[in-house]
């Protein structure tokens, strides 16, 4: 039996890859694997047992008790889930305060180390058809045999814009001005860590997404991935 076909999306904070992977997942009927809600998750855990985000040897106690699943939205169309140890963190997970802090246990050898072989359950699981892994060493580390690769990125201030609508949305009033130096700070600490540092495979197919409706970018993606499955598979 065949492996699920599998999709890596990678890319910045702010270049519209969890939305398109999810969309893109919909789409082909593949699983969707968000490897940054687990990251987000771990960061999460270890600050509410007072663990600092740079301590490995407590970090590497933390995580064999993590238990991290996703599971479909209350509504339709509402995406997923993000349970930690049974209980719906999906919103508490996306606060400026965890993005930090995954992007800090993120550069943790000993995190992601513990932490591959779930990403690669997950989406290995039998019962897929193919999955979408949507972070930023997915092509590079996570699954560097994988199907199809993409990166995803657009200006700073394009993704800061972004993040600014969305914070204000759910009525959080950060300035403009601290969210895209949240923003730039992160992709410094993202790009620059000595263990998976943010960058496109060799072989990715990279997109910019700036000024490019989410609609088109989906739709790239999703003819691309479906050429190649019309192709034998070595």
């Amino acid at each position: 039996m065949p492996r699920p076909f599998i999709v890596a999306i990678d890319g910045p904070a702010g270049a519209g890859k969890s939305t398109a992977s999810r969309l893109c997942a919909a789409r082909l009927g593949f699983a969707m694997v968000d490897t940054g809600a687990i990251y987000r998750a771990v960061a999460l855990a270890a600050t509410r047992r007072g663990v600092a985000l740079d301590d490995d040897a407590r970090l590497a106690e933390v995580l064999p008790s993590v238990e991290i699943r996703f599971a479909p939205a209350a509504t339709p169309g509402g995406g997923q889930r993000v349970l930690l140890g049974g209980e719906d963190v999906s919103a508490e997970i996306r606060t400026p305060a965890m993005s930090l802090g995954a992007s800090k246990v993120s550069g943790r050898p000993v995190v992601r180390a513990g932490l591959l072989d779930l990403q690669r359950r997950l989406a290995l699981a039998p019962e897929n058809a193919g999955a979408v892994l949507e972070g930023r060493d997915i092509g590079t580390v996570v699954f560097p045999d994988a199907d199809a690769k993409f990166f995803l990125t657009a200006s700073p201030e394009e993704r800061a814009r972004r993040r600014h609508a969305e914070l204000q949305a759910k009525g959080d009033p950060q300035p403009f001005e601290e969210v895209l130096a949240d923003q730039l700070r992160r992709d410094r600490d993202d790009s620059q860590r000595a263990v998976a540092p943010l960058r496109p495979a060799a072989d990715a197919v990279v997109i910019d997404t700036t000024g490019i409706p989410l609609a088109d970018v989906v739709d790239r993606i999703v003819r691309d991935v479906e050429a190649r499955r019309a192709r034998p598979r070595g």
